[in-house]
């Protein structure tokens, strides 16, 4: 048995070499064959062309046993052409298997309409589950019998509501039946013939209602209701016209009995002469007492069901919410004669509103789907320069289709929206092919470009197997990888075939390079040592490291390197030789870090000043800055004071009255006070300096004059104890020539002038001292454009002996260390600072003062006219005293005019309600172009405002106002 079935087994293999031999040889013919059926797929050169050969093919609809073999034979080459006829064949397969399902549910179809009965639950079931089944509703015949079966459920549906009309229709003739019985009878006999049309017209279509054909298919309850209405419109309409014979019966004979319609019996009554008793209204019973503790009890139950139904209503709840509405109806049932009508109107809002959500459940299925149809069907009509591209298209396709299902799920289905919306997506899909389309055929376009790309860096790359220029070299290869980067998009697949074969080209054309580079770091690894040999010695030679820094920037632009590495290696290079020149730096420093004379001289001069600044006293300060400017030019400082009971110590000062202060402002916010401020100072009593000494010559003209000045102030201001005090002699100066001769010129304007004050020590390089831009003359030469006006003329003047220019920066004094530079421009600096914040603050409680006068009406609080500053004159001091001391006299209109022409002097905004008034005044100052401006009579302006009465307003603007004017 074993042996047999060897035998079997070999037989059988024998049987597969065979045939597989035979498949084998037969195979290329096989291959031309569908070659040429499929119009060269085969054969051609992209997958491109090979999917579009194929395309062709099957537009021809070939056979499917062709498309078989055509598949299987081109699946293993290439995939994308073959997932077209694999769409095909699936397609096939679907409308094979379609079409039994169409059969199918055909046959359902044909059954359901050939029902006398149709139940509208069946028809709309057929509909449901044959779309679950996958039957082609879209296609005939499922398409027209589904037709069919929604336009008999549109009948049965259109039949249930006229039968509920002529329901209404009948409870309105017996109401009119009902209006016509409280009128008289003779009105009531002239619509007695139309009332009669009207019931037997209403009888004809309640026959027609009757014999429709899907009146059998109608809920069981819409007959008996129908009849009911019928029958009761019958007999209402009978029981008015006997009445209505008896009543035209009685008014013909008086014996006759009266109607039994109350109103008509009444009239005729009436008429016969018969006295008719008023009828008394019915009293109304008393209404019993309810239990307050009931009451609200039945409140509490009715609210308690509100809130509930109020909330399933809020969240959607259908099904809870009509739970909840019945529950409310049942508490309201046993409640309610106990519910106050604020509540029972809240009661019947709810029910309203719990019933529309019921209602909406049922809708907002096919209100979705209508908005995605209305969706589907706008993708394509969008306005010109809005259309969507091909990827956004399909998503949006794939999101509405998603939406779409979730819709379905939620309701029942509607095949009608459902075709119109599968017809608007499948157009808009067109658009979505074509862009795909156009992908794959640039997708083989970007493979052929890369391809011919790998190719030519391999011919390039053999072509410079030995590059003479490194940075042409490595600018290519940049160009390659860039244009390789360019090249488009591809697919995954491609990309992983085409970049190993990049990265080996690529790779093969930058060795060269990289050989070069690596040889290049390794000699400037060698030039990095040898500037740490550099580095290291004692004595630092300049000459080898310059031709070591030569040599690496002929290496560096011999072989381009990377940024970052390239940065690293120059920091390690440059790291041993920038530490050599700190030690050297750091050793010139040391040597002349010893402070001279000059510089300590400074710096107590500096600290001094700071001291005075922090002390807030103006004539201090501008003593400090006296003193420190003194130091600055080299003078020797003044002996330390001793300490008198008699007198103020020598550099004591006066408080500056906040006038005083505020008169100074302007000059101080300027520019910093020179050396000459020293002489002004109130606190300080300036003398006759001393003779010069003996052994001394100075010049009668020269250049330090400033100098000379500050010295005999400081000279003068010393008591006659000063010699007590023994400080130390200052260091004289080295004398200067005798002047041997000076020519006199006594033509106008040739004048010497006086040495201009020094400016401030910590100006900018190449500032002048006196204030004037430095010109090719000199400082101070005539005819520069910082010279006064005045000056400009004096062409002529001399210079010097024998016309030599005057030696520049004279009064400079000997050059600072850079702390004493630094301490003494920082102390100027807050210096002028606190000047400034000095003289802000009195300008400004001077002016909180004359408000304060103005007021009180008391002129005795006026500020002095120190105090008011320089900007106000005696005349207009005393004017303003006047004003403030007499009685209100000046008019409103007035002293309106007058604050608006101050705040046009002061160039300060108006109120919004005066802009106006402020206008006019403006076009009045036009016309009167004699008069002078508010600029000029502002003081006049603000006595006339003082003059009035005080009120918070014009306070306000007046002190906006003298705030600005004040300044000027």
């Amino acid at each position: 048995m074993c042996a047999g079935l060897c035998r079997r087994l070999r037989f059988l293999s024998s049987d597969n070499d065979f045939a597989q031999v035979t498949s084998t040889s037969s195979k290329p013919h096989d291959l031309q064959a569908l070659d040429t059926l499929t119009g060269g797929a085969f054969t051609a050169p992209t997958s491109g062309e090979r999917a579009a050969r194929i395309r062709d093919w099957l537009a021809g609809n070939p056979a499917p046993e062709q498309m078989q073999e055509v598949f299987k034979e081109l699946s293993g080459r290439d995939k994308g052409a073959a997932r077209l006829l694999r769409e095909k064949l699936d397609e096939l397969k679907r409308a094979k298997g379609q079409e039994a399902i169409a059969a199918e549910w055909a046959q359902k179809a044909e059954a359901l309409l050939g029902q006398s009965k149709l139940n509208i639950a069946d028809a709309l079931a057929w509909q449901r589950d044959a779309a679950k089944a996958g039957a082609p509703l879209s296609r005939e015949p499922l398409a027209g019998f589904k037709v069919q079966l929604a336009e008999r459920v549109k009948g049965i549906e259109d039949l249930q509501h006229r039968a509920q009309v002529h329901r209404e229709a009948a409870v309105l003739l017996a109401q009119r039946f009902e209006v016509l019985s409280t009128k008289g009878w003779q009105d009531a006999q002239a619509a007695e013939e139309s009332l009669r049309a009207d019931v037997t017209h209403w009888q004809q279509q309640a026959a027609d209602i009757t014999a429709d054909a899907n009146w059998t298919s109608l809920d069981a309850r819409f007959a008996p209701q129908l009849e009911s209405s019928k029958a009761q419109l019958l007999v209402v309409s009978d029981a008015f016209h006997a009445a209505l014979a008896q009543a035209q019966a009685a008014a013909a004979d008086p014996a006759a009995p009266l109607p039994p319609v109350p109103v008509w019996a009444d009239e005729l009554r009436a008429a016969r002469g018969e006295v008719v008793a008023p009828k008394a209204a019915p009293a109304k019973p008393a209404a019993p007492k309810v239990d307050p503790a009931v009451r609200a009890a039945a409140q509490d139950a009715v609210q308690a069901a509100l809130a509930k139904l109020e909330q399933e209503t809020a969240e959607g709840h259908g099904k809870a919410s009509a739970g909840a509405a019945a529950a409310l109806r049942a508490v309201l049932k046993e409640h309610g004669k106990l519910v106050d009508a604020p509540l029972e109107a809240r009661v019947h809002a709810a029910l309203v509103a719990a019933g529309e959500l019921e209602g909406w459940q049922r809708w907002s299925a096919d209100k979705v789907r209508e908005d995605l149809v209305a969706k589907a069907e706008g993708l394509l009509k969008r306005p010109e320069g809005q259309a969507l591209g091909g990827r956004k298209m399909q998503e949006t396709l794939r999101s509405l289709r998603d939406q779409w299902k979730q819709a379905d799920q939620g309701g029942v289905p509607n095949h009608a929206l459902w075709k119109r919306f599968d017809e608007a997506c499948n157009e808009a899909h067109k658009v979505v092919e074509a862009w795909l389309e156009k992908v794959r055929a640039d997708a083989a376009e970007h493979r052929a470009h890369r391809v011919a790309l790998i190719e030519e860096v391999k011919a390039w790359a053999a072509e410079h197997a030995t590059p003479s220029d490194l940075k042409a070299h490595n600018r290519a290869l940049h160009q390659f990888a860039d244009r390789w980067r360019d090249a488009g998009h591809v697919g995954e697949k491609v990309f992983a075939e085409l970049q190993p074969q990049w990265n080996e080209a690529f790779g093969a054309a930058r060795a060269p390079f990289e050989s070069a580079q690596k040889a290049s770091i390794e000699r400037r690894q060698a030039m990095i040592a040898e500037a740490a040999e550099l580095g290291a010695q004692p004595m630092l030679r300049i000459d080898a490291v310059k031709a070591l820094q030569q040599r690496w920037q002929a290496e560096a632009q011999s072989v381009p390197l990377d940024r970052r590495h390239e940065q690293k290696l120059w920091d390690a290079f440059r790291a041993p030789i920038d530490e050599a020149f700190n030690r050297k730096t750091a050793e010139r420093e040391k040597s002349a870090t010893a402070m001279s004379e000059h510089d300590r001289h400074v710096l107590e001069a500096s600290k001094a000043l700071d001291a005075a600044n922090a002390g807030g006293d103006v004539q201090k300060i501008r003593a400090a800055i006296a003193r420190l400017e003194a130091a600055l030019r080299g003078e020797a400082p003044p002996p330390a004071p001793a300490a008198s009971s008699d007198g103020p110590s020598v550099g004591a000062t006066e408080v500056v009255a906040p006038g005083q202060a505020a008169a100074e402002f302007g000059e101080s916010a300027e520019q910093a006070p020179g050396s000459s401020d020293a002489e002004a100072l109130p606190g300080t009593r300036a003398e006759p300096p001393p003779a010069a000494s003996a052994d001394l010559v100075a010049p009668a003209d020269g250049a330090d004059a400033s100098a000379r000045a500050d010295s005999s102030a400081h000279e003068g201001s010393e008591p006659a104890s000063a010699e007590e005090a023994k400080a130390p002699p200052a260091p004289p100066k080295p004398a200067p020539k005798p002047v041997v001769a000076v020519r006199g010129d006594d033509r106008p304007g040739n004048k010497k002038a006086e040495a201009a004050p020094a400016a401030r020590a910590g100006g900018r390089f190449g500032d002048r001292r006196d204030g004037a831009r430095p010109g090719p003359g000199g400082p101070g030469r005539p005819g520069d454009r910082g010279a006064p006006r005045g000056d400009r003329g004096d062409r002529g003047a001399p210079a010097g002996r024998f016309g030599d220019r005057p030696p520049r920066f004279e009064d400079r004094g000997p050059r600072l260390g850079d702390a004493a530079f630094r301490a003494q421009r920082e102390a100027l600096e807050r210096a002028d600072m606190a000047l400034r914040k000095l003289a802000a603050q009195a300008h400004g409680e001077a002016l909180t003062q004359v408000l304060g006068a103005w007021e009180q009406r008391d002129a005795s609080k006026l500020p002095s006219v120190q105090e008011l500053g320089r900007a106000v004159t005696p005349a207009v001091r005393t004017g303003w005293s006047q004003a403030i001391g007499s009685a209100p006299k000046a008019a409103p209109d007035e002293a309106a005019e007058a604050l608006l022409r101050l705040e046009m002097a002061a160039e300060v905004p108006t109120p919004a309600e005066q802009l106006d008034a402020r206008r006019a005044l403006q076009l009045k100052l036009l016309t009167k172009r004699g008069d002078p401006p508010p600029v000029q009579t502002w003081g006049q302006d603000a006595g006339k405002v003082l003059a009035a009465a005080h009120d918070s307003a014009s306070a306000r603007r007046l002190q906006n106002a003298l705030k600005a004017l004040l300044r000027k």
